[in-house]
């Protein structure tokens, strides 16, 4: 038999490497990074929070202006419910409800969401439970707006997986880095006192600012300022200096994006809105109606607003001022009522026929 050669297999070329274009896509990252970490429940947290916080930031914004297409605030009976009220229950519910269902899916990512719409509705009105007094839109209201910052900052830190320092939870914590924590802490706290607020915020997720910071000097309004720069003259002349010459820039940037965020505060002595007044008015016919004829003059309620400190101090400044107008023109006035009675006395003496000067010295008939 002849032996017929096998044939080989030919080598086919391999093909080229196909370029892999790697597309963003948010459904991956989100799995990857969000729920597979265990990390929804924490991200719907924060969602609920930044939108709570928009939702009522722009509703207040409505009522404020007046418009006639916003339902406006909540007043059931005349009494004007804040919305850090129901805040406070979005909280309670979140709370209890996590703790009944032992924290299982999906009741943690909804309780996580409602929770995060009541921390967004209680820290909107920060300001109003520090002062315990209705500043909404005053300049003290402005600390709302930081807690809030405050809370979505610390919150997102948490919510990509950053502690300070860099460390991660599985990571074994030693004795240096206890006491590289404990520093930062340490200058973290001398730097809130030294009034340089988003630093040590910062400087407690980022080492190394909080140190700049508290080594430098202190603002002068500031309580180490009050404790440590009274007695140092120079100092405290050059925190001043230094105050006027950077802070105040940024302070005005931020306020800039305050106003842009949450609206610009209303001086003291403003005209109140249309909405107010008609508000008032309503709430003075809602008392006259509900209070007895004899008594109206004694019980007299307001609907409250978002701003009755302000309204009110505005009415008491307008009241003194008309008081201080009569008092200063009060003998004026009395003098022009004395020149009015003395010409109406003439005019009836001359009407009966009676001579000025001459009521003695009349002659009789001839």
């Amino acid at each position: 038999m002849d032996a017929s050669p096998v044939p080989t297999p030919t080598s086919t070329p391999s093909p080229a490497p196909v370029p892999v274009h790697h597309h963003f896509h948010f459904g991956e990252y989100y799995v990857h990074h969000i729920q597979d970490p265990g990390k929804q429940p924490l991200f719907l947290l924060l969602l609920g929070f930044i939108g709570s916080f928009l939702f009522i930031r722009f509703s207040v914004r409505m009522i404020r202006r007046g418009v006639r297409w916003w339902p406006g605030n909540v007043t059931p009976g005349g009494l004007h419910i804040h919305h850090f009220v129901f805040g406070i229950f979005f909280l309670l519910v979140s709370g209890v409800g996590t703790f009944v269902t032992v924290g299982t899916h999906p009741w943690i990512d909804i309780f996580g969401l409602i929770f995060g719409m009541g921390c967004g509705l209680v820290l909107d009105e920060f300001a109003l439970l520090l002062h315990l007094e209705d500043v909404y839109w005053s300049e003290q209201g402005r600390k709302s707006v930081d807690a809030v910052i405050v809370g979505i900052l610390f919150t997102g830190l948490l919510l990509v997986g950053y502690l300070p320092l860099g460390l991660k939870p599985s990571d074994r914590v030693h004795w240096g880095l206890i006491a590289a924590l404990s520093i930062n802490a340490l200058f973290t706290v001398v730097t809130l006192f030294k009034g340089k607020f988003w630093s040590g915020m910062i400087g407690i997720m980022v080492p190394g600012v909080s140190w700049v910071a508290a080594v430098r000097l202190a603002r002068p309004n500031s309580p180490w300022a009050r404790w440590r720069y009274a007695d140092r003259p120079r100092k405290y002349a050059r925190a001043r200096r230094r105050e006027a010459r950077w802070h105040r820039r940024g302070d005005r940037g931020r306020m800039w994006v305050f106003d842009l965020i949450a609206g610009k505060p209303t001086p003291v002595g403003a005209r109140p809105t249309r909405a107010h007044l008609l508000a008032e008015r309503v709430a003075d016919r809602l008392s006259g109606a509900l209070t007895a004829p004899g008594d109206a003059h004694r019980s007299r309620s307001y609907l409250p607003s978002d701003e009755q400190r302000i309204r009110s101090l505005t009415r008491l400044n307008r009241l003194a001022a008309r008081h201080a107008a009569v008092t200063v023109t009060a003998p004026a006035n009395a003098e022009a009522a004395a020149r009015r009675r003395e010409a109406a006395a003439r005019r009836s003496a001359i009407a009966a026929g009676r001579s000025r000067g001459t009521k003695g010295n009349r002659r009789g008939p001839c």
